[in-house]
């Protein structure tokens, strides 16, 4: 008789760890790699800021602790440019039976279970960047503030189609609160 593979073992079936639920029987979905030019145009912009304003004091002052933050701030930017790309490819979203679920975070994983039947309204929304680039946001609200999700970089259509399909599957599981 063969043994069974132990729990956490990819091929069991069985969740290989608390963030990778279901693992065989979940299709998740990955949000547009053009939301990382979306994030280091917002990285570059306030890097920039604190970039211009410490060369400036570098010049009127002189003092060499400028150049120094000046060195960290760049050596900061360039981490955070790899974090960026890095976080980006880990969002996504997979549309289960009965709930919705949201991965992402890199150092912290995070991962949303919002059940249809707990969705209060949902939103989409898309800021003057991310319009540029013809990119959107969904986010989904319930009753508890604490529990909302959201899933950035998604094409208008596909945030527009997630967004009646939720709306719908909320409607149909409705609970009375």
């Amino acid at each position: 008789m063969a043994a069974e593979p132990p729990p956490g073992d990819p091929g069991a079936g069985f969740p290989s760890g608390p963030l990778e639920p279901w693992p065989q029987s979940v299709r998740w979905q990955s949000v547009s790699t053009d939301l990382i030019w979306v994030e280091l145009l917002r990285l570059s912009a306030s890097v920039g800021m604190v970039l211009l304003g410490l060369a400036v004091g570098w010049v009127l002052i002189g003092h060499w602790l400028f150049a120094v933050a000046l060195g960290a701030v760049v050596l900061a930017a360039a981490w955070r440019v790899v974090a960026i790309v890095r976080a980006v490819h880990v969002w996504g979203y997979a549309e289960r039976e009965d709930d919705l679920l949201v991965r992402h975070g890199l150092l912290v994983r995070r991962l949303s279970i919002v059940p249809y039947s707990r969705m209060q309204f949902v939103d989409v929304s898309a800021g003057p960047l991310e319009r540029a680039f013809d990119l959107a946001t969904v986010q989904l609200h319930t009753a508890a503030a604490a529990s909302d999700a959201r899933v950035p970089g998604l094409r208008p259509a596909e945030a527009s189609r997630l967004r009646d399909r939720l709306t719908a599957l909320g409607e149909d599981r409705a609970e009375g609160l």
